[in-house]
């Protein structure tokens, strides 16, 4: 679709195989970074430990974060990048299995552009992950991107 790179935050192998496998058969075949936990997350965000040689400038097109995650939680996550001037307006989807209404709402509270609950069937995942490529990846206008 482009070039524009997806972070992909998930803990769970099975899950983040299934969503790059997703993505890869609806041909979504923008760079998918894959990171394993909240404190990663926020590395590669801010590029600092690991990430500390990646641009910071270069923001990925959107964060799939999910909520349950070892380390720094989800929620935390995006409380974090809301707060940061350099990652306020970055499109973050909660893409998660919590099916918790205070998740839900919580995670509207703090900024999340859309909330996704994963599904079991992998034809609906299918679906899910082609509907969320094409609109953040083609039809959604991001703003500009800072030059922190």
């Amino acid at each position: 679709m482009s070039n524009r790179v997806i972070l992909l935050v998930e803990d769970n192998p099975d899950d983040r195989d299934l969503t790059l496998r997703a993505f890869a058969r609806s041909n979504i075949t923008n760079e998918i970074v894959t990171v394993s936990d909240g404190v990663e997350a926020l590395d590669y965000l801010f590029a600092q430990g690991a990430y500390a040689d990646r641009a910071a400038s270069a923001q990925p097109a959107v964060v799939l974060l999910d909520l349950k995650l070892p380390r720094l939680g989800g929620l935390e996550v995006l409380r974090q990048l809301r707060d940061d001037e350099r990652t306020r307006l970055l499109p973050v989807v909660i893409l998660t299995s919590s099916r918790e209404e205070r998740d839900l709402v919580e995670g509207y509270r703090l900024g999340a552009n859309s909330y996704v609950r994963k599904p079991v069937d992998f034809t609906e995942f299918l679906d899910a992950t082609r509907q969320l490529g094409l609109y953040w990846l083609l039809l959604n206008e991001a703003p500009p991107q800072s030059g922190a």
